[in-house]
């Protein structure tokens, strides 16, 4: 929808007020102390409103997370023993459909200790489990699966063209060539003397690095130990 500013101020109103408003609210821009005034008269004299009406009626969601975390510990110790004690008598479970069984979930499998892993791997290696025979529905066809054949595509269902064979690739010829003397090899070639003095000055400077990351290394590691010596004391002492 387009506006335009020469139409008549009605008209102009009556078009806008349908638009959004990104304008900040007037509350902004009010003075402070006209603030505090309307802060006094809402404290000394607030505005009646009409008493609520509900329309619906609120479900019972139980317990909060937010309160059942800031319950003391006392009264969830006593709320577990009223709970075994006395528990709530619920209705009978109505199922409307049947469950399936998928057998043992992964989740179970992996809780399990290896000990019972291991007993049951070996009661299945001594006396496996006795499946039902298997039922055939249908013969196998022996045009498709010969008995003593691998069934294999065949070459016109794969290929829409005929066979080419590629002619073999030429063999390498190789001619007899006279041995060579053994020659004697040549030493390899000394670094010069400034490079030397670089990689020994180096080597002295990885060193020094790596003596002071151990050095730091067992501090930290005297550090953290004596904390926990700290804290388990500390512990202890209370009790």
């Amino acid at each position: 929808m387009t506006l335009d500013f020469n139409e008549a101020p009605e008209e102009f109103a009556g078009k806008s007020a349908s638009e959004p408003n990104f304008l900040p609210p007037e509350e902004i821009n009010r003075p402070l102390w006209k603030s505090l005034l309307a802060n006094v008269a809402d404290r000394v004299s607030p505005e009646k409103l009409p008493p609520l009406r509900l329309q619906s009626r609120p479900i019972n969601v139980g317990m909060l997370l937010g309160d059942r975390i800031r319950t003391p510990w006392y009264r969830t110790v006593f709320t577990n023993l009223g709970d075994v004690i006395s528990p709530e008598i619920l209705p009978p479970l109505e199922l409307e459909s049947r469950p399936i069984d998928v057998g043992e979930l992964i989740g179970d499998q992996l809780s399990h200790l290896w000990i019972s892993s291991f007993l049951r791997n070996l009661a299945d290696a001594v006396a496996p489990e006795r499946q039902a025979p298997l039922e055939l529905a249908s013969k196998p066809d022996p045009a498709v699966l010969p008995a003593a054949s691998m069934l294999l595509p065949r070459w016109s269902s794969v290929i829409d063209g005929p066979k080419i064979f590629l002619p073999d690739a030429p063999k390498p010829s190789y001619s007899a060539q006279p041995a060579r003397a053994s020659a004697i090899p040549a030493p390899p070639p000394q670094p010069p003397a400034v490079v030397l003095e670089f990689l020994h000055d180096m080597h002295r400077d990885l060193k020094r690095d790596v003596r002071l990351s151990r050095l730091r290394a067992r501090i930290w590691m005297s550090v953290a130990a004596a904390q926990v010596l700290f804290i388990l004391g500390s512990i202890f002492w209370h009790k």
